[in-house]
């Protein structure tokens, strides 16, 4: 593991770690919880999905290496607190910060997947996890219907994008050009899902 990829592990971690962060404690504020309720979110949104992926790719556990993450989600409940008029008057805010560290944190679940030798197709699915499963656990603790499993375009950004980054990376592009495409293929598809309704095709069960 060499040091330049680690420093990019943690750079896009952080910045993943403040978007997630501030949709959560956003998210709570809209719910009228207290500070600590609000502060609580923010960290499971902002840690759940790297906890699992850590666990499942059995490594270390990320924010347990160092406080920084937490220090970051306090950032983040600063930040609300301050612009809270501003965050919370439309729900289009909690999307935008969602989608940004929706994207971030696919990018850092594929690479760190990647330097632990894991094959592309695990890094895929861990990238998905890296990036779904913080906000699975918020929208449950909250009460709400998981994003996750709703007709909006989410895990299945997720898988796009890594797919596109995996097929960068076949066609003998850099690892820098794959992630941003990643990102930006996530970024597209989610802001298509709200500004245009795009969703996959939903089940029906005929009586």
């Amino acid at each position: 593991m060499t040091f330049p990829t680690t420093t990019f592990i943690f750079i896009i971690e952080v910045l993943g770690t403040l978007a997630f962060a501030i949709s959560g404690i956003r998210l709570a504020a809209r719910k009228h919880f207290d500070w600590f309720g609000a502060y609580t979110i923010g960290v499971v949104t902002a840690i759940g999905g790297g906890t699992i992926r850590d666990l499942l790719l059995g490594a270390p556990v990320f924010w347990m290496q160092t406080w920084m993450y937490l220090a970051v989600t306090a950032l983040g409940f600063v930040i609300v607190v301050w612009l809270r008029r501003v965050l919370t008057s439309s729900s289009r805010t909690l999307y935008m910060f969602d989608a940004i560290g929706l994207a971030l944190f696919v990018i850092t679940g594929i690479q760190k997947s990647l330097v632990f030798d894991y094959p592309m197709w695990v890094a895929i699915i861990m990238g998905m996890v890296t990036g779904s499963f913080g906000g699975v656990l918020r929208d449950v603790l909250i009460n709400e219907e998981p994003l996750f499993f709703r007709t909006d375009i989410y895990a299945t950004a997720c898988i796009a994008g890594g797919l596109l980054y995996w097929g960068v990376l076949l066609l003998g592009g850099s690892a820098v050009l794959a992630q941003v495409t990643c990102a930006l293929t996530i970024l597209l598809l989610r802001w298509g899902t709200l500004r245009y309704g795009w969703h996959l095709p939903i089940m029906k069960v005929d009586n």
